[in-house]
């Protein structure tokens, strides 16, 4: 396997319409098709034959990166639910006196700031030389999964106004999702964890 850029324009490449998806749709996801498409080989990336591992080291540098989105997500979703759980009253008392709303918001707290260290201490292996493989899976695998459960407790925190497009936590309910599944998926990550263990 090998690496090649191929400029948009080369015959034979094509751009699919822009999909329809469930979330993240500021951020526009296409098919790409090759048809007898042909390129140079000043055109590879790196040895020939080494596309794999190209790829694998990109996503020691990717994967911390979707661990800092998630962390965002999971600040908002904690900002979001802390605010509304301070002003929604039932039961004449704001619902984070209620002590299953506030170990939620405990609970959302606690994991976003492992995330964040998770995902920081992935880039300073980064930004020091260091080979940061089972770093960045861990942070992604932790992030994505933490974030997916700080979204579900918003939505929940929320009631069925979280069900609804007139506050935020549904959108991102719905962005978090994806972040368990690209940059390789959460039962990926820890294979690649479970791997990194066994070296």
């Amino acid at each position: 396997m090998s690496v090649f850029i191929v400029e948009r324009g080369t015959p034979g490449l094509r751009v699919g319409e822009p999909l329809d998806k469930l979330g993240q749709r500021c951020a526009p996801t296409c098919e790409v098709f090759f048809d007898g498409c042909r390129v140079a080989a000043s055109q590879r990336i790196g040895e020939e034959g080494q596309g794999f591992r190209i790829a694998m080291d990109a996503f020691d540098h990717s994967r911390p990166m979707v661990a800092a989105f998630g962390v965002g997500v999971h600040a908002r979703c904690l900002e979001e639910s802390l605010a509304y759980a301070q002003t929604r009253q039932t039961m004449g008392q704001p619902i984070i006196r209620h002590q299953l709303v506030a170990a939620k918001l405990a609970e959302m707290s606690t994991s976003l700031e492992a995330a964040r260290l998770l995902t920081y201490r992935a880039a300073w292996l980064i930004d020091h030389g260091q080979r940061n493989t089972l770093a960045a899976s861990q942070a992604k695998l932790f992030a994505a999964e933490s974030v997916m459960a700080a979204a579900t407790e918003a939505v929940q925190i929320f009631g069925g106004m979280g069900y609804s497009t007139e506050y935020p936590v549904e959108k991102l309910f719905r962005d978090a999702k994806v972040l368990q599944i690209y940059e390789g998926t959460s039962e990926i990550q820890k294979l690649v964890i479970a791997r990194e263990l066994q070296r």
